[in-house]
């Protein structure tokens, strides 16, 4: 009879296979003894730094959040009410900054004015000779209805050093009210919003600023050459004046205190504000009305009493050379040039502002159940 024998190599098998189970036995009953030993393992505050604590809530095994602090601060700018409000930066400027080394040393100079200019190339001469009046004080910003910005950099030195924004076929109404807003300009004193048809023979900025502080006015605007046209009498220049508040014509249509267009009144095309006035006047543009007609009238509104703080600066003159580029960029309709259609949306746009802020004024009142002003409309 045979013999039955394992070989070798199967019991080397079945060893391991033993020694494998052994392991995984023991395994378990240390995992239960430990679990056993510990019922709760607790992580405490100091087993983990204070900065991760104040971030993350930690769960105990009975599912309790250890309760910590959050921040909801409604003091602080809608949106940023969680977060903690000496990291919250408010508000911008248009400083223009290095992409290397420290961020204390960008700046050498923090200008404290802002002038604006709402330009096309063919008026760049005419746009060259405004900046050169404004000092290193000035940050300068120009918005390009035409599209066209590389050239001024070829043709002027100082463009290079300027904020260019181009967008074709739009006003300076609608660039101010998208790109300057009270929060991104709050740095500058003083904001000029000028057209580019201006010629400033007889004008410094830096002057023109000081009889601003002088006479104490939030908006204003230079004197126009009386010998070079002008629309409302009281923008007129008056010789051996610095100021005037009030037109010099006694018209029976202008009540007391007196009210635009005989005072508290300056024209859309060549308007200075102060920070404070402007932080009014940006929201009272309307966002669609992109011409700006009947602004003018309704700019009292933003400081008090507007008489008095609102004026004329003749000391530093300008001529308004009565250019109407802006209006080549309109598109022909129904038989009409593209200048009339532009002029025609302006009119409708005046009416369509009066109407609104007449509403908005009475709806106020009546919410208050005050009865409005018989004499509160833009233009009367």
């Amino acid at each position: 009879m045979g013999i039955l024998s394992r070989s070798p190599t199967s019991i080397r098998r079945s060893e391991d296979g033993m020694k494998l189970l052994t392991t995984a036995l023991f395994a378990i009953a240390f995992g239960v003894l430990l679990g056993l030993s510990f019922p709760s393992l607790w992580i405490t505050k100091s087993y983990l730094p204070k900065t991760l604590l104040h971030s993350f809530a930690i769960s105990h095994s009975d599912h309790k959040a250890i309760a910590i602090p959050k921040i909801w601060e409604p003091s602080n700018p809608r949106g940023a009410e969680r977060l903690p409000p000496g990291i919250i930066a408010s508000e911008s400027d248009l400083y223009l900054r290095k992409l290397w080394g420290n961020p204390d040393e960008d700046l050498k100079k923090q200008p404290r004015y802002l002038a604006t200019f709402t330009v096309g190339y063919n008026q760049r001469h005419n746009i060259d000779a405004c900046v050169s009046k404004f000092s290193e004080n000035f940050t300068i910003v120009l918005f390009h209805y035409d599209g066209r910005t590389s050239e001024w950099n070829d043709e002027f030195e100082w463009s290079k050093n300027a904020i260019h924004i181009s967008v074709k076929k739009q006003t300076k109404w609608w660039y101010a009210k998208r790109f300057l807003h009270p929060d991104i300009v709050a740095r500058y004193d003083y904001i000029f919003i000028w057209d580019e048809d201006l010629g400033v023979d007889h004008f410094n900025a830096e002057e023109y600023i000081h009889m601003v502080r002088k006479h104490g006015l939030e908006i204003s605007q230079p004197g126009l050459d009386p010998e070079r046209g002008f629309t409302w009498q009281i923008t007129k220049r008056r010789e051996h004046f610095e100021v005037h508040k009030e037109t010099d014509e006694k018209l029976e249509w202008c009540s007391h205190p007196p009210r635009p267009p005989c005072a508290a009144f300056v024209e859309i095309m060549a308007p200075v504000f102060s920070s404070d006035a402007w932080r009014c006047v940006w929201h009272l543009i309307q966002n669609d009305l992109v011409h700006g007609w009947g602004l003018d009238f309704a700019l009292r509104r933003c400081v008090e009493p507007a008489y008095e703080k609102i004026g004329i600066v003749d000391s530093q003159w300008i001529v308004h050379q009565f250019i109407p580029s802006l209006g080549s960029q309109g598109t022909a309709q129904k038989g009409k040039a593209p200048w009339q259609g532009v002029r025609d949306r302006c009119h409708m746009e005046w009416k369509m502002f009066e109407s609104r802020v007449d509403k908005a004024e009475k709806d106020h009142f009546k919410s208050l159940q005050v009865e409005s002003p018989s004499n509160s409309t833009t233009t009367h």
